[in-house]
């Protein structure tokens, strides 16, 4: 046989086909042994492909170092955790309209100061339904002080006077204090809601389906309430080169308590105050979801399921006929994808899904 004829043959179909089935069996057998090493310990997917998504928005400002480098040296200890309780202050507000309206459920969604984008189209998409199954809904977005400047501050002021959802404090927004984020939308509602039954956390990424969420609540628990997507046993990361590494001098446990993943959740607004009072004794660390589950598991109220495991979605497996009125959540990857989803959602409400 030729030199010429041989390399034709290793190229035939079925040679091809053999080497693939090769790949294949040892990718399974990597991935048996895997399983079979860690079993039940290890993290749930939905967690990671959250943890992929939660940071997109922050990742080039907040982690590039002088040099241009995306992985910085390791901090120390203190690096990990964040400046909270502290008395931070509200550079715009809305003080008296949650009590004035005196809403069902509150949304409160935290996005960047420049993500003007963002807040314009879910003003025109989910935030658009101010009573739903009649019931008052009221929404704000959440923001902290911008690194861009007067020019910026100047935009956002505007856009406050405009629509009367702008809430922003005086602390730096970036993605490793949104654990402050957090606590100050919790002081926020504590002080400012007295009438309202629910809130969610929500991201300015995220489809939200408000019919779905309403008609859930009315049949669920109004106090001690925490639901959304589900996190149980997750491992804490021990690699250096993560972005959710945390030491053993910073957090010695091997998992986390259950908590909700920062995408979306619901809780009752009983809440609120009793999450801040337990953030004086419980040191506050920058992954914030982690953070709220610390803050239930030192309170010792427990994360309730929500009644239909599929109603929050991390991400969109397989579209069908009625997928966007059977979900609450699901994660998306740009306003514009949002408009073209939210157009689908009122096909299929009006189709009688």
């Amino acid at each position: 046989m030729t030199e010429n004829s041989i390399s034709k043959s290793e190229k035939t179909p079925w040679t091809r086909t053999r080497r693939w089935l090769c790949f294949l069996t040892l990718f399974l057998v990597i991935v048996t042994l895997v399983l079979l090493c860690y079993g039940s310990s290890l993290e749930p997917l939905h967690i990671w492909i959250y943890k992929i998504w939660s940071t997109k928005s922050y990742n080039t400002q907040q982690h590039m170092t002088t040099n241009g480098s995306t992985s910085p040296a390791q901090p120390s200890t203190s690096e990990y955790f964040v400046a909270y309780p502290h008395q931070y202050h509200f550079i715009l507000d809305e003080p008296d309209r949650c009590q004035q309206e005196s809403p069902f459920l509150v949304l409160m969604i935290p996005v960047a100061p420049h993500n003007r984008e963002a807040r314009d189209v879910i003003r025109k998409t989910w935030c658009r339904e101010t009573r739903v199954l009649g019931r008052v809904i009221s929404h704000y977005f959440l923001l902290g002080r911008s690194k861009e400047g007067h020019g910026l501050e100047k935009q956002v002021l505007q856009e406050s006077q405009e629509n009367h959802d702008i809430l922003q404090s005086d602390f730096l927004d970036t993605y490793n204090n949104l654990t402050i984020k957090t606590m100050v939308m919790f002081e926020w509602l504590s002080n400012h809601c007295p009438n309202t039954l629910y809130a969610m956390k929500i991201d300015s990424d995220m489809f939200l389906n408000v019919h779905k969420l309403v008609d859930m609540l009315l049949k669920a628990p109004q106090h001690l309430y925490m639901t959304g997507m589900l996190a149980q046993g997750a491992l804490v990361l021990r690699d250096h080169n993560s972005k959710w590494f945390l030491p053993y001098s910073a957090f010695p446990e091997s998992t986390y308590p259950p908590y909700a993943l920062g995408l979306g959740y619901v809780f009752s607004l009983d809440l609120p105050k009793k999450i801040v009072e337990a953030s004086a004794h419980v040191k506050a660390i920058y992954i914030e979801d982690v953070y709220v589950g610390l803050c239930m598991r030192h309170l010792n109220i427990a994360l309730t399921n929500p009644p239909n495991g599929g109603l929050f979605k991390a991400i969109m497996q397989k579209e069908t006929r009625c997928y966007w009125t059977s979900v609450i959540t699901t994660i998306l990857g740009s306003p514009k994808q949002l408009l073209d989803v939210w157009g689908a959602y009122q096909t299929q409400v009006q189709g009688g899904c």
